[in-house]
């Protein structure tokens, strides 16, 4: 339990404040624990925004990297995906770890490599798996997709963005976006 709450306060500080300013006297306080309990868990404040990037965004690396093993429709397989995308993450505070990582990871490459070989890596083997079978089958048209899968991820990402800029004026309804973007990969362009 104490793991956990300190895991959100990590989330809530570094949301709030950026991984260079926060501070893990500020985590603790928010966690309700004493400083002293983080480094029971976490050996410094690097390893404990890697636990955040594992904990929040791993659960769904892990439904996606089983998704190649089944045999379904490859959009099936990605409206499910895309579906935990937006509950899961864009509708959690979980999307702020992924607004955390392009802000900070320019700066800070070291996380931008951990967030790269734990998150980005597998998905990208696993959608081209998905993609290939999907090819093979004849699903989807288009076989660049296989080549940049970041076709297929690409409106979550910016759905991140959108929401940090401008969902205050203008929010953006991701379930529908999503939906979207899927007709568009796999139109046959059969006519209307």
């Amino acid at each position: 339990m104490r793991r956990e709450a300190i895991l959100k306060a990590a989330l809530d500080e570094f949301s709030e404040r950026g991984f260079a300013a926060a501070r893990l006297d500020d985590v603790a306080r928010r966690a309700g624990v004493a400083k002293g309990t983080i480094y029971l868990y976490f050996e410094d404040k690097e390893a404990l925004f890697q636990e955040l990037i594992r904990a929040t965004l791993g659960p769904l690396i892990a439904e996606l990297g089983q998704l190649p093993s089944h045999d379904v429709p490859a959009r099936v397989a990605l409206e499910h995906l895309l579906g935990v995308f937006a509950k899961e993450i864009y509708g959690t505070p979980r999307r702020q770890v992924m607004r955390l990582v392009m802000n900070e990871g320019p700066r800070f490459p070291r996380l931008a490599e951990f967030h790269y070989r734990n998150v980005v890596a597998p998905a990208m083997a696993a959608m081209r798996a998905l993609l290939t079978r999907a090819v093979a089958r004849g699903e989807i048209r288009h076989p660049a997709l296989v080549d940049f899968p970041q076709l297929v991820v690409a409106p979550g990402l910016m759905a991140v963005i959108w929401g940090s800029l401008f969902d205050r004026w203008a929010p953006l309804d991701v379930e529908a976006l999503l939906r979207a973007h899927l007709d568009i990969l796999f139109d046959r362009g059969e006519p209307r």
